[in-house]
């Protein structure tokens, strides 16, 4: 057998056993966080915590008709905010990492309203801009935005002079320099960036969607707490719970797609 067969067969046996160690990992989280559902169950004998068995049952029974309503709702919302964030925040992080100028005007703002507590807005974007999705959507957009402009800034400004000059004497300019050296540079720690912030994402949208909403998965968690239904309201958990793992799994497809080098990386086979 050839050296280029061995290598090509060597390359999908490694891909296969990537994907069942992710498939490993993800059963694994599953098995440990039903184990420690299991133990509070039996520990604190109450319905305030239902079994697992018994909220799985409930969540299949919801989830057509009910839950898959309030979840769709919440998904758009972080969808559309996700997306114009990307779209306001990785311009800025290139001007503002590729200019000194730009990073002396914008970078100060930045680091005053970064570490605000974005949902204390949440009031003022109601009474400008109406109690729907518009007012939920924005606070989301404040809070990824930031952190997807510090880290594509931080990104271009890590990239070494020497790359530019190896770039430079290939006779590449303008957007080639862009296409070729600053996007795989900066995509890694965009595409991370977004990870830390879904979960806060979530989690604002969470306590956004309990003001004037009757539609999305933290209205309906609470909603079902009011009534005392601790079975629904676990059915809602889980649902929140999958989401963020749909997300996280459609941000690794995204990496393993447009940045392959950093996935082989970090689930490195010996």
């Amino acid at each position: 057998m050839s050296r280029g067969k061995k290598g090509a067969r060597r390359g999908v046996l490694k891909m296969n056993l990537l994907k069942r160690r992710t498939k490993d990992n993800t059963l694994y989280g599953l098995l440990m966080v039903c184990a420690i559902w299991y133990g509070l169950h039996f520990i604190i004998k109450s319905n305030i915590v239902p079994s697992p068995n018994e909220t799985v049952k409930q969540f299949v029974i919801l989830f057509p008709q009910v839950l898959s309503v309030h979840l769709i709702a919440s998904l758009y919302r972080i969808i559309i905010a996700i997306l114009l964030s990307v779209l306001i925040g990785v311009p800025l992080g290139l001007w503002t990492g590729m200019s000194k100028k730009a990073d002396a005007i914008i970078s100060p703002i930045i680091y005053i309203l970064y570490p605000l507590p974005k949902v204390a807005f949440l009031p003022i974007f109601m009474i400008l801009m109406g109690i729907g999705d518009l007012s939920k959507i924005v606070l989301m957009i404040t809070i990824i935005v930031f952190q997807i402009l510090l880290s594509v800034r931080d990104g271009v400004k890590e990239i070494q002079k020497e790359l530019f000059y190896s770039v430079f004497s290939l006779g590449i300019t303008g957007l080639g320099v862009c296409k070729h050296l600053i996007l795989p540079a900066v995509l890694p720690k965009l595409i991370s960036a977004l990870r830390i912030t879904l979960g806060i994402s979530i989690s604002t949208l969470f306590f956004a969607e309990n003001f004037a909403t009757t539609y999305g998965i933290g209205y309906y968690i609470m909603n079902a707490w009011i009534m005392v239904d601790y079975l629904d309201m676990f059915s809602g958990i889980i649902g929140l719970s999958l989401l963020g793992l749909f997300l996280l799994k459609i941000l690794d497809l995204i990496e393993k797609k447009l940045c392959p080098w950093v996935f082989l990386e970090k689930n490195s086979v010996d």
